[in-house]
């Protein structure tokens, strides 16, 4: 009798494909919001163009032109809590501290409206919704040292920001640890363990 068979390990996520009402206004989103480069289109069958977030990569994202958007119907409102089946959100890493920085203060020149903000126990992050209602969460990782005592904990901690505020555009540093170690984030003194705000 032969073992049953289980699935390869190592797997990770290449690339994401989105469907777009219209793709001029998502192209613009994505690569003069976000920070990708078109690096190609296909030029049959579908209308469809290819991005990337820097040269190692053939695509890391595609946008396809659906038919008919006008029979899809109005733009849903995005909620982190989750409204209808589907994408909930998408996470978009930086490669470092400053780069995210800088893509906050982009966000903001640009006009681009935060819908949360917060700190978890492995990210620091930054949402914002796309043309098409797809909520992006725009991130840098945090050290590993810093969550790999206790990967549970911080994917449960949340220290939510007003994105209207001036903090909203700054970063600390003294992050919290997660570990037998450390002392649980409930009663670390001047730490807020906030919950996801409630959707619009």
């Amino acid at each position: 009798m032969s073992e049953p068979s289980k699935p390869s390990v190592g797997v990770s996520v290449n690339h994401l494909v989105l469907n777009v009402r219209d793709l001029e206004a998502s192209h613009e989103f994505y690569t003069g919001v976000v920070g990708f480069e078109q690096c190609g289109a296909m030029t049959h069958t579908v209308t469809m163009r290819f991005y990337r977030g820097g040269p190692d990569s053939h695509h890391d994202l595609a946008l396809v032109q659906v038919d008919h958007p006008e029979s899809e119907g109005p733009v849903p409102e995005w909620s982190l809590q989750g409204t209808r089946v589907g994408v909930n959100h998408i996470a978009l890493a930086y490669p470092d501290r400053e780069s995210w920085l800088n893509q906050l203060q982009h966000l903001k020149s640009r006009g681009v409206q935060v819908a949360i903000r917060g700190n978890h126990g492995m990210t620091h992050s930054a949402y914002v919704v796309d043309p098409d209602g797809y909520g992006l969460e725009l991130l840098y990782n945090l050290p590993a040292e810093v969550w790999e005592g206790d990967i549970d904990a911080a994917l449960n901690y949340f220290e939510f920001i007003p994105p209207d505020s001036a903090e909203a555009l700054e970063d600390r540093t003294d992050y919290q640890r997660f570990g037998p170690d450390h002392q649980p984030a409930e009663t670390v003194p001047g730490k807020v363990l906030a919950k996801v705000p409630p959707a619009r």
